[in-house]
């Protein structure tokens, strides 16, 4: 299965694509869509839009997972980051392909292991697991692949939670860092 991630933004939207099976996971692709900052917010959206878009169409995924929207302190910030969420889910639907969303605190833990990780852990988790050796990687990417690969631990998560670490391990040997 091929998954899309997206972390949405206004000035930077995230994306990574992995693809994975029972056995691995492998990075497909991550990049950036890059918003113009003196452009006005419906020609920002836009651009999301057709960017999302163009990646669906040249690589195919099956799904996409993106990031909720989170509230901070500002009110405006949380709007205009929801409206690049639903750009971003509209070309998922407009392209067929189902749209899962996950809290930020939840991509974080399934990708550190604790909910409260900073945006450098995840960067280097999303490094260590996906054998990833470019330092530049920007944040917006490694939460997208993060937004991904918590999506990918979510559909083959066993029914019943591990007992113990030795069941956690055989269920999920690519989160083993050696």
């Amino acid at each position: 299965m091929v998954i899309l991630g997206i972390d949405p933004g206004t000035n930077y939207t995230g994306y990574g694509i992995i693809k994975f099976n029972r056995n691995a996971i492998t990075l497909v692709v991550n990049g950036l869509i890059k918003l113009p900052p003196l452009k006005q917010l419906a020609q920002k959206l836009e651009i999301i839009y057709d960017g999302i878009d163009k990646v669906i169409k040249t690589y195919k995924p099956d799904e996409l997972a993106i990031e909720t929207a989170f509230y901070g302190k500002n009110v405006q910030s949380a709007m205009k980051i929801g409206y690049a969420r639903g750009v971003s889910i509209l070309a998922a639907v407009h392209n067929k392909i189902p749209a899962s969303e996950y809290s930020p605190r939840e991509i974080k833990k399934s990708v550190v292991g604790t909910g409260a990780a900073s945006k450098e852990q995840v960067s280097y988790m999303i490094k260590s697991m996906l054998d990833i050796k470019d330092v530049k990687m920007r944040f917006d990417e490694s939460d997208a692949l993060a937004v991904a690969l918590c999506h990918a631990f979510r559909m083959r998560a066993p029914a019943k939670k591990s007992s113990d670490w030795k069941s956690f391990i055989k269920a999920f040997p690519e989160r083993v860092i050696e």
